[in-house]
């Protein structure tokens, strides 16, 4: 079937999808945060080394970081800088990812330049390419996150299809094992594992992680999920 260029979708209409699904991704990690009670700060994470406390706050961070990206400001560290939580770190947290999809929604080009100073080379982005980046580290927080809280997570497969080619994207090496980093080395997985696994595994989460002990002190199902279940 021929298919006129036309009607093929353009850059714009990809840039305008891809802050779309963003955002999505984004809302769905509040959306889990919300779930979370003070005595769950403690709790082990998927990171390795971190709680939930020390998540959150990065978490956190990334969104003032890539906020001021979107803006022009990324080259200033102080912008990513880890502060305290105060004492309503959802509320922190929510106003901080709200800034980060209003600043995204700012920028009008899939290339404008985005200074990014955390990475392991210091280096600008264009903007698609960066908040790809901030868009798999949402989606793969989220997962860390309902983990954490043995609550179910379950991003639709709109979500997910654009997530996987991001996550196979994402450099690896040995500099993932440096203190502090997001991701950990790629794991193996199988080629009938589904779309989630996939992206979990290349950046080094095991599907298989469960938190040691439920809110109520032992091993328990996963409840609720956030996100949008792919059987609606």
């Amino acid at each position: 079937m021929h298919t006129n260029h036309e009607d093929a979708p353009t850059p714009h209409a990809d840039f305008a999808r891809l802050r779309r699904l963003n955002a999505l991704a984004v809302r769905d990690s509040v959306t889990l945060m919300r779930r979370m009670t003070p005595g769950d700060l403690l709790r082990p994470t998927p990171c390795s080394a971190w709680t939930l406390t020390d998540l959150l706050a990065h978490m956190t961070a990334q969104h003032n970081g890539f906020a001021a990206a979107a803006l022009g400001h990324g080259q200033d560290l102080s912008h990513w800088s880890v502060g305290p939580l105060g004492e309503d770190p959802v509320a922190r947290y929510r106003d901080a990812a709200e800034r980060a999809i209003a600043a995204f929604a700012t920028v009008e080009s899939p290339d404008r330049e985005f200074a990014l100073p955390e990475f392991p080379h210091p280096q600008t982005f264009p903007a698609a390419r960066a908040i790809g980046f901030h868009l798999i580290d949402y989606l793969v927080h989220s997962w860390d996150v309902a983990r954490t809280l043995g609550i179910a997570y379950a991003p639709g497969p709109e979500l997910l299809q654009a997530a996987l080619p991001i996550a196979r994207a994402v450099p690896d090496g040995d500099f993932r094992l440096a203190p502090g980093s997001a991701f950990r080395p790629a794991l193996a997985a199988d080629h009938d594992t589904g779309t989630l696994e996939k992206i979990l595994t290349a950046l080094g989460r095991s599907p298989d992680w469960r938190a040691p002990f439920s809110r109520d002190n032992h091993a328990g199902p996963e409840r609720g999920t956030a996100g949008h279940d792919p059987t609606r």
